[in-house]
């Protein structure tokens, strides 16, 4: 948002309008459905139901069972249709329910969607978007509960992309459904009911670049999905601290942009990463690993991870928010690393 937009009020602007993280990737759903008859969505509950977090309410009433498809409840038999579907032309979406469900589907996946393209000297594309829902927060237990982004984004030919505001939910999706290459969309399950503004003339936005969500100069915290919120807060309390954090939401997690995330520590000379992933081989460890790599003589401090606690994510509420990373820890990590010395 511009300086000048920036001083009006969002509810008094010209052409914006208030909605829902769900609400805008029904609305990406509906423009790529209206701009490209090659355009489909699949998956278990996507018609009748309206998805199972709502995000297709409405379309199949819009669009049709041809273009809107209830599917049988065998990911590597939708997924599989759906790799097939656009080596031959089509551009599905295919909805996965939650990421613990995709693994029935690593085969098509790894094995042939992120390949394809490669071993056919690139004369077969694969050009649909998997989406599914990921994360933690809704006390559903350990096997509804999973973070495993990093498991995907370890596969070339595959783009990972995690819109994690509305403005992204919104945009991502007519952009991803560009690429050659499969592109799997993570949504983190708290964030379907975030609220907020978004113009009337939202389209296609950039997956490319890491996004600076808030400009500091005391430390970088770099995360992504349904971290971001919990960084943003943890920066508005640091600030009361005096303390400036730097807040980057990778967006895309393969390819990373190495090159924002490298100039946001060359500002701040210290970084902390935030995953809802476990810690141990994971996306903040490549992050890290990256900024040793590129930035090390940069730093004034140790790199700083945060993560989920290495356990299965647990049912009751107090345990599960213990084992989450939260705003407070995020703060607590970002005040010991600017207070380090030597």
């Amino acid at each position: 948002m511009t300086a000048i937009a920036a001083a009006v009020p969002p509810a008094a602007m010209p052409g914006v309008v208030k909605t829902t993280y769900r609400d805008a990737l029904r609305a990406a759903h509906r423009d790529a459905l209206r701009r490209d008859d090659r355009v489909f969505l699949m998956g278990e509950d996507v018609g009748r139901y309206g998805g199972c977090y709502a995000v297709s309410l409405g379309l199949l009433e819009e669009f049709g069972p041809e273009r809107v498809r209830d599917t049988p409840l065998s990911e590597l038999a939708f997924v599989g249709a759906g790799i097939g579907a656009a080596a031959a032309g089509m551009r599905p979406i295919v909805e996965v329910m939650t990421v613990n469900f995709s693994l029935l589907a690593l085969d098509q996946i790894v094995n042939s969607a992120a390949t394809l393209l490669h071993m056919s000297g690139g004369q077969c594309a694969v050009p649909l978007v998997i989406r599914m829902a990921t994360g933690a927060g809704r006390q559903v237990a350990a096997q509804h509960s999973h973070s495993l982004e990093v498991w995907y984004a370890h596969v070339p030919g595959i783009r990972v992309v995690a819109p994690a505001t509305i403005e992204d939910a919104r945009g991502m999706l007519w952009t991803a459904l560009q690429d050659p290459d499969p592109v799997v969309m993570f949504e983190h399950v708290m964030l379907y009911n975030l609220e907020g503004e978004i113009a009337e003339t939202a389209g296609a936005t950039d997956l490319d670049h890491a996004a600076v969500r808030r400009e500091g100069s005391d430390i970088s915290i770099v995360t992504y999905g349904g971290c971001l919120p919990k960084s943003m807060r943890a920066a508005e309390t640091l600030a009361a601290d005096g303390i400036s954090a730097e807040v980057i939401d990778l967006r895309t997690l393969r390819p990373l942009d190495d090159e924002t995330i490298l100039k946001s520590v060359a500002k701040t000379h210290r970084a902390v990463i935030v995953d809802e992933g476990w810690r141990s081989c994971g996306l903040s460890a490549e992050i890290a690993a990256r900024i040793a790599e590129s930035a090390l003589y940069e730093l004034d401090a140790p790199v700083v991870r945060v993560c989920t606690v290495e356990v299965p994510i647990p049912y009751p509420r107090h345990l599960e928010e213990a084992a989450l990373p939260q705003a407070a820890s995020i703060a607590d990590a970002a005040r010991r690393l600017v207070n380090h010395h030597g």
